[in-house]
């Protein structure tokens, strides 16, 4: 019988309703080695210091942390749009969006290395209703390797 490999650490985070202090001390203590994008628009003036290029400008300077932008991991706009404007719920929301990284067959794009010590990024503060802990248990469920989740 072969031992278990040790679990992917994946972790997850929002940026809103954080001071830029408080999100690069928690990916740091975490040890994050690489922040995944996962918005469609990474580029909002609303990002503050969340948008890409000085996202990923903070992440390598203060913490010597690798940022990649994942469009495959983001929502479309249109289903995006539905959601936040109220015209479908959040189960809806979420069996749309388990749908499309079904049909991207994102498992395939992925590798578990590179999950390791990775965190999912968008913009909700909290998992519960947020397309990245649909990504990381989609993920959880289809990748071959024990990932362990934890939301920052």
């Amino acid at each position: 019988m072969r031992p278990m490999s040790k679990p992917v650490d994946l972790f997850t985070i929002g940026f809103t309703q954080k001071q830029a202090e408080q999100f690069f001390e928690t990916l740091i203590q975490a040890g994050v080695q690489c922040v995944i994008d996962t918005r469609l628009n990474n580029v909002s003036q609303l990002a503050g210091f969340a948008k890409q290029k000085d996202l990923k400008y903070f992440l390598e300077k203060l913490g010597g942390i690798q940022y990649i932008h994942l469009l495959d991991l983001a929502p479309t706009k249109d289903m995006l749009d539905a959601y936040k404007k109220k015209q479908i719920g959040w189960s809806d929301y979420a069996d749309q969006f388990n749908s499309l990284i079904s049909t991207r067959k994102i498992e395939q794009k992925i590798s578990p290395d590179l999950l390791h010590k990775a965190c999912l990024l968008c913009s909700e503060a909290k998992p519960h209703h947020c397309h990245r802990r649909l990504v990381a248990e989609y993920l959880q469920q289809r990748l071959d390797q024990a990932i362990a989740i934890h939301h920052l």
